[in-house]
């Protein structure tokens, strides 16, 4: 990827109404701290998105509570340029790899189940970790970086990686999604450019 283009972050649910929607702000706002606002662009899709909707309200009201920014959200269905013009691809569930990679099977290098994501970026030590100040480059690396620890860092259960569909379900169940997202803020924080070197 050169570094002069925007680099993208593609996140996938099922409907993208609830979770993507979610992690997607929640990214943005990570990427926006570590490299200033529009330096890194992250979008959602879903394998079976209700297209064109909003999102949900249950997403809605936690991210505002929050005092993230809800408007432009438009939900849309996953097709294959979103995922071939992405730099990593993170998802809400390792079920939802199939669907991604079935578009665009090169994509595997670069998709994870968010947990996975944050899981295997934690077992890289400091100095393995990117050491650049161009968010390209940044992304590049650290998607290679984690990869590479497939196979050599042993996997967490499926429940401890998989977020929690809220769809349809009481607010409850969208603050445990909320929580499940939120406590991997620190890991993400540190895998997209939390320890860049200025």
């Amino acid at each position: 990827m050169s570094s002069e283009t925007v680099p993208r972050i593609l996140v996938v649910c099922t409907g993208n109404v609830c979770r993507s929607p979610y992690m997607e702000r929640v990214i943005q706002q990570v990427v926006d701290k570590a490299w200033g606002a529009g330096a890194v662009e992250v979008h959602s899709a879903g394998t079976g998105a209700l297209a064109g909707r909003g999102m949900d309200p249950g997403t809605e009201e936690i991210l505002r509570c929050a005092g993230v920014r809800t408007e432009g959200f438009k939900a849309r269905q996953l097709v294959k340029d979103h995922v071939a013009s992405s730099a990593l691809v993170l998802t809400a569930t390792r079920a939802h790899r199939g669907p991604v990679a079935s578009l665009h099977p090169r994509a595997l290098r670069y998709t994870f189940a968010l947990g996975d994501f944050v899981h295997l970026a934690s077992s890289l030590p400091d100095e393995k970790m990117p050491r650049t100040d161009d968010p390209a480059k940044w992304l590049s690396e650290i998607t290679q970086g984690v990869a590479q620890r497939r196979g050599l860092v042993s996997p967490r259960d499926p429940v401890e990686v998989d977020v929690t569909d809220p769809f349809r379900r009481g607010p409850e169940v969208f603050a445990q999604m909320s929580r499940e997202v939120d406590v991997l803020r620190p890991g993400l924080e540190r895998a997209l450019g939390g320890h860049r070197t200025r």
